[in-house]
């Protein structure tokens, strides 16, 4: 997979022109992928009421516009070798000592991953269980999620995915482990990762499906309800038949 990009961004100033609510301002940024200086961006963005109008990248070498005014303003730019030459430079004047500090920052950090384990119906096959464990919300990227039977790796019937980002620095992978059940046996998910001292695992409780778990906790709250309702009116007759006068006929 390719590494991610991590970005360090700073506001490099603010113009408001109160009169008619125009605001104009400019970012730098640098994007990267590793500490080196090659594999680091530095980008320059200046913007009108939220609309970036010019950019300079250190990729391209050169300012691109976006708006009219913005393509005039980088031809200018791009005709002034000491400008450019200016900007180049920050890429190490700027972005270097900054990346690095994060970078580090970033690796330093470790969260520990959440581990649920659950059965599913598999495809038509040859196979009549199949189990999921899926490894979520866990940081840094690098984890190894393997299969047990009775302490044993398993090897065959076994498919994991590739670490997927969920976009807030988290990951997550899933693994599926398709299996013929056997009496006595132990299944169990193993997850190796940099937050833990040592393996996580997770055994399977084969007691009862899940879908039955939700059956019959749908059945029981259904009784419950029942009983209540039936005590509520029993309640209710009895108060009904007390408060009744009892006229004596001839």
């Amino acid at each position: 997979m390719a590494s991610s990009i991590l970005c360090c961004c700073f506001l490099l100033f603010i113009t408001v022109h109160s009169a008619g609510g125009f605001v104009e301002y400019a970012t730098d940024r640098c994007e990267f992928t590793s500490p080196d200086l090659k594999d680091i961006e530095f980008i320059r963005s200046y913007y009108y009421n939220k609309l970036e109008y010019i950019r300079f990248s250190s990729s391209l070498g050169k300012y691109v516009g976006y708006t009219e005014y913005g393509v005039m303003n980088a031809e200018r730019l791009n005709n002034d070798p000491s400008e450019l030459a200016a900007m180049k430079a920050q890429k190490e004047t700027y972005c270097l000592n900054n990346v690095g500090n994060e970078y580090r920052a970033a690796l330093s950090k470790s969260v520990e991953p959440t581990v649920r384990l659950y059965s599913t119906t598999p495809p038509a096959g040859s196979h009549p269980a199949m189990l999921v464990c899926r490894v979520y919300n866990f940081y840094p990227k690098q984890i190894k999620v393997s299969w047990l039977r009775d302490g044993r790796e398993v090897t065959s019937d076994v498919t994991t995915t590739d670490e997927m980002q969920n976009g807030d620095w988290y990951y997550q992978v899933h693994s599926t482990l398709e299996y013929t059940p056997r009496s006595g046996e132990k299944i169990s998910c193993r997850v190796e990762h940099a937050s833990l001292k040592e393996p996580l695992i997770t055994d399977w409780n084969p007691s009862m499906p899940e879908s039955e778990k939700n059956k019959l906790a749908i059945g029981a709250s259904g009784l419950i309800l029942g009983l209540i309702l039936s005590l509520a009116g029993f309640i209710y007759y009895k108060r009904k038949a007390r408060g009744r006068i009892l006229v004596p006929t001839n």
